[in-house]
């Protein structure tokens, strides 16, 4: 007769999530140095033109609204 294997306890929520997350960053391919500053810069200056494009018409629609109602009769 062979002995019973003892059954294998799985281990709970947090130790499991623990193991999982460390497991997935260890795949993870980290940018260089390098890397990270130029994409840095490229979300910076995306950032800062679409702002000037939105505050550009933001100024326009804003003119045009009050020249429009400088010409309602009070």
């Amino acid at each position: 007769m062979s002995k019973a294997q003892p059954a294998v306890k799985e281990p709970n929520f947090i130790v499991r999530f623990y193991r999982e997350t460390v497991g997935e960053l260890r795949k993870v391919v980290w940018p260089t140095w390098s890397e990270a500053r130029n994409l840095t810069i490229i979300v910076l200056l995306v950032i800062v033109s679409g702002s000037i494009f939105l505050g550009f018409f933001d100024w326009l629609f804003s003119e045009s609204f009050k020249f429009l109602l400088s010409l309602v009769p009070r």
